[in-house]
Formats: structure tokens, sequence, C-alpha cells
């Protein structure tokens, strides 16, 4: 199968007008390099320092539909240059984003074969179809628990009475709300270590972030579970919105456009992140069965980009060195004013490993490390941060906090902390306060994949 060169000039420019879901190949082209589009076919080629009969990796950086009749075009990543080819290649399919190895034949580049997608970039994808529909956790369940409460009567000036929820539905959704610990409870167990140990452990447990691990370990009735949990809500919601009223089938919930928190939006990959609290319920028109099951769509995508983003940050090319197991979960709650509040808990285990020999001849190690973030927002108390650092036997901790009261309030618990450490066995090499918040970083998305350096 045989791509050849394009000698005809830089590519067409399609139509505009068209929106974010069109195909890559009516989006505004990607410019191919000058240097190399006014030259032959063979002196692009020896620009690339290709020889005949040598092969070479490259990226499919766009598909170009030719409107006129003649065969598609192609803009290939090789060797850090851009090539425009005519994408004739027999049944192989090429899409963007496809690795091939194609190989020089005189003035022509011959495709070798499609390159399987490594686990890596099929993750990566899946984070990137998600990411642009998250739905924050506290503001669904706070909508949730008002459509819960309200006796649907209709609101001033509300010219409908909404259907009320079906019963199957106000179960799951009690159901759901008795997962959530609430303050009171949290205070409760803090007294005795191991019962806060077990009740953090439940706590994470019960988070959605290993839904699917529970199902395969327990297929027949599965443990209590936060994405689970809402999974029933949908499954209790969608024959409401049938025309049957009857059994809805599960693909009709992917016709609903979640509904999405514009600050996920602005900041889709940032963890912790800095939300502000969540908006008052006020005296809005309780939700239809259809609103419900779009908050519920955009819930669901926001838990998902919490598993694939851990499993991104834990899959690094080895080139890189061995990433660190990183788990992103965030922890609904309810305040004392019975409000949804959520905790995010970023926790990463560096591995230890075995180096190489040093000049001396004597061979070191590396000490594994656990590194634990947690950010939340207390009202009353603002924003507080935690960072801890266990390494072998030694620990240190940093705390943030916005509200000068809950700092002051936090150095004068160091000396309680300090005695928990080394209660612990624990050598406590740093504790520290300050006032504010870290700096946060941010996985950032590049092309399809996800630069997992953050």
């Amino acid at each position: 199968m045989v791509t050849r060169l394009s000698d005809t000039g830089p590519p067409p420019t399609p139509t505009d007008g068209l929106r974010n879901q069109r195909p890559a190949s009516a989006q505004t082209a990607l410019p191919v390099e000058a240097n190399l589009r006014q030259l032959p076919a063979g002196k692009q080629l020896d620009l690339l320092q290709l020889q005949n009969r040598e092969t070479a990796l490259a990226r499919v950086a766009q598909i170009l539909n030719n409107r006129q009749g003649a065969g598609d075009q192609a803009i290939l990543d090789i060797r850090g240059q851009r090539l425009l080819v005519q994408a004739a290649v027999g049944d192989t399919r090429l899409d963007t984003g496809d690795w091939v190895k194609v190989m020089r034949a005189n003035n022509e580049l011959q495709l070798m074969g499609k390159l399987a997608p490594a686990a890596e970039t099929r993750i990566s994808q899946a984070l990137a179809q998600r990411l642009p529909w998250q739905q924050r956790l506290d503001v669904g369940l706070n909508e949730l628990a008002r459509a819960l409460n309200t006796d649907n009567r209709p609101q001033v000036g509300a010219s409908t009475k909404p259907a009320p929820l079906p019963v199957a539905a106000k179960e799951a959704i009690q159901q759901l709300m008795t997962l959530l610990p609430s303050s009171k409870s949290l205070a409760a167990t803090t007294a005795t270590p191991d019962t806060t140990a077990q009740q953090i452990k439940t706590w994470i447990a019960q988070s959605g972030l290993f839904a699917e691990g529970r199902v395969a370990g327990s297929p027949d009735k599965p443990p209590p579970d936060l994405k689970l949990a809402l999974g029933r809500i949908v499954a209790a919601l969608l024959p409401a919105t049938s025309a049957t009223a009857t059994a809805a089938e599960p693909a009709q919930f992917n016709r609903y456009t979640p509904l999405v928190s514009p600050e996920l939006v602005q900041a889709p990959l940032q963890f912790p992140n800095q939300l502000p609290p969540p908006p008052p319920s006020g005296a809005r028109d309780a939700m239809d069965a259809g609103q419900m099951l779009r908050v519920l769509a955009g819930m669901l995508n926001r838990i998902s980009v919490n598993q694939l983003h851990s499993q991104v940050l834990s899959s690094r090319a080895p080139a890189e060195g061995a990433a660190p197991v990183a788990q992103l979960i965030e922890l609904p709650w309810v305040n004392a004013h019975n409000e949804a509040r959520v905790a995010q808990l970023r926790l990463e285990h560096d591995r230890a490993e075995d180096k190489a020999e040093d000049s001396a001849g004597r061979k070191a190690a590396r000490v594994a490390e656990w590194r634990f973030s947690l950010a939340l927002d207390l009202d009353e108390q603002g924003s507080v941060f935690f960072e801890v650092s266990l390494r072998d036997v030694q620990v240190s901790a940093r705390v943030w906090a916005e509200n000068q009261d809950t700092l002051r309030q936090a150095r004068e618990d160091m000396a309680t902390l300090r005695s928990r450490f080394n209660a612990l066995g624990l050598d406590v090499v740093g504790l520290e306060c300050r006032r504010g918040s870290p700096q946060g970083s941010a996985t950032r998305l590049e092309q399809r994949l996800v630069d997992t350096k953050a």
C-alpha cells in the first residue's frame, strides 16, 4: 500500500460554520511545513533524512476529505515536520491520532502497517471525550435532595406542575443519601483513631472510583457505591421519560446532554480544584425527570473523569521512569445544614525500585513514598488544604488555610498532630502552616493525548 506525497500546494480550506462535533476532516487544516511543501517528493524525503528502504514512525495529524472526487489526503507528523500525502492505503482506514509505520520506496512512502493504540492512548481518548461534560457532585447531590424533599407544588409564576417522581426513583435517591457521611458522624468518630480509620476506608471504598471493580467482585449483589447508586436513580427515572411508560432501554440515557458545571469546563483536569461553594437552592422550579437525568449524566461523567485521570497519571511511558500510582477521589459529605459538600483527595504511591550502581560500585534503592493531599471547604472556617508525605518512617505535613482564625487554630493543633504521628512510630521531619492555598498542577490535554507530566 502506497501513500504518495502531494505536490499540489497547501491543503484545501474547509467551509466554516461547523460545530465542535464535526469530524477532523472538516476542521481547519493543520499547517504543512512550507520548506517541504514546495519541493518535489524525492527532495521532501531527503530533507527528512529518510533514506531509500528506511522505515520510520509517523502520526496521522489530520485526514482531509477531497470534495473534488480525488483521493483523500492526510497530514503526517514525521520526525518533527508535517507532510501532506495522498492517503491511498487500500482497505486500511486511517484516523486522526493513528500511528503508522512507513518506509521510503524510492520517491514514495509505503505504508507498512498501523500500530495498535496503546492502553494509555485509549484511556486518554476516553478521558478527552468526557472532559467537557462534567457536573460537580456537590451541586448535583443538592439538586437530587431538593427534588426528593419537594412536594411538587407549582412555584409562583409556574404554569405547569411537574410530574411527581416515580416511587422507585425516590427510594433510589434516599438510598444514595444514606451513603453520605455527615459532619456530625465524622466528628463522632475522631475520639477513637481505629474507628476514624475504618470510617475513612469505607468512605473511600464507596466513592465510586472502584465501582466497576466492586461489581466484578460481587456481581450478584454489589456493595454500596456512589457511582452505582447514581446508576440506580437513572434506571428508575428512565421509564418516566418513555412514551410507553414501561421500562426504558438504558441506551436512551445517551440522548440526554449532560448538564455541566462552568468551573469544571474552565479547569477540567485541575485536581484538587478550588471550587466556590455550591449556589443556594432558592425557590427554583422543581426539576422534571429529564432535567434530573441531565444532572445525573454530568455527575457520572465527573466520576468517570476521576477514574480515567487516575489511570492516565499511573501509566506514564517507561522512558519517563516509573510513575507513581495515583488515585483522584472526590468524597461527598453533608454539612450541619444538610447541604452536600465534596472533599477532594489525591493519593500517590511512589514505588521503591533498585537503581544502577553509583561511581563507587554501591547499589542504591529508591525508598517508597506516599503522598496525600486533601482539599475541602468547611463553610464558616473557609477552605483548608492538607499535604502529608510519608517516606519510610519519616513524615512531614503542611496545612493551608484561607481564613485567619482557621490558620491560628491549625497552628495550635500542630502539637497534637505531632504527638499522634509519634504514637504511630513515625519520625516527624516537618510541620508547617501557611495562609492561602497551595499551587496546584494540572494535567494538560494536548492534541488527543493527555500530557502526564503534571
